[in-house]
């Protein structure tokens, strides 16, 4: 402690200012160890000049650099969070849109069952009238079927049936009476004219029955199986 003070005091009263190249050959003088009973040594040490502060360019450089890191650091880290938000945010929006056409569909679920009824009707009428068409079309390029018809009539009638009579329009009655060439005595049955029987069909009726073998009839029963008992067809349909 006391070689200490001393060394404080000597630089104390010195009024020199060492250059920068006396500074590099000054020496630490170092007391002798008094009680190692040894010779004593004196060590040097030379004293290195403190290094420069760094420039302004330097530090700009380093200030660059760590901001350059830190940009791209942070850039790979907002991307992986901005993807993984960004599949988050996709999920949620596909989950929405899902939501929405659930709500859309079943809103229009009854519309659709109506629309589905009427197209159903609309259908079935268009049927109707081709089948119409047709039959009416082919009663016209052959009227003998108008025979056929009859027979079949008669032969749905119960063998012990009296007063027969066939109800047929006038045109078919005519033709009826000139195939079979026959009086209404022979035939067993009356032929009876009725404008309101369209031609192509016919009405035979008894005293204990009736057999509705008319065009209108006939084609309520070839489209009875379309429809799959859906419907009813009214007679003013088919006529």
């Amino acid at each position: 402690m006391r070689v200490r003070l001393c060394l404080e005091a000597v630089v104390k009263s010195s009024s020199k200012i060492l250059s920068d190249k006396e500074t590099e050959t000054v020496r630490q003088w170092l007391p002798p160890d008094v009680g190692g009973g040894g010779s004593s040594q004196t060590f040097q040490k030379t004293i290195q000049p403190p290094e420069a502060p760094p420039t302004a360019a330097e530090l700009e450089a380093v200030q660059q650099q760590a901001y350059e890191e830190g940009f791209e650091k942070g850039k790979e880290e907002g991307f992986e969070f901005g993807h993984r938000e960004g599949l988050e945010q996709g999920r949620d929006q596909l989950r929405e849109y899902a939501m929405q056409m659930d709500r859309l569909l079943s809103t229009l679920d009854q519309p659709l069952q109506n629309l589905d009824n009427k197209v159903e009707d609309e259908l079935v009428t268009l049927v109707i009238a081709m089948v119409r068409q047709l039959v009416r079309r082919e009663v016209n390029s052959d009227p003998g079927q108008i025979v056929g018809v009859v027979r079949e009539a008669l032969a749905l009638l119960p063998v012990s049936s009296r007063n027969v009579r066939l109800q047929l329009h006038p045109e078919d009655a005519e033709l009826v009476r000139d195939i079979y060439s026959l009086g209404e005595n022979d035939l067993g049955w009356k032929i009876i004219e009725d404008p309101v029987v369209n031609r192509g069909g016919c009405k035979v009726v008894t005293d204990t029955s009736q057999i509705d073998a008319t065009l209108e009839s006939r084609l309520a029963n070839l489209i009875a199986p379309l429809l799959a008992g859906t419907r009813t067809i009214d007679e003013e349909e088919v006529e």
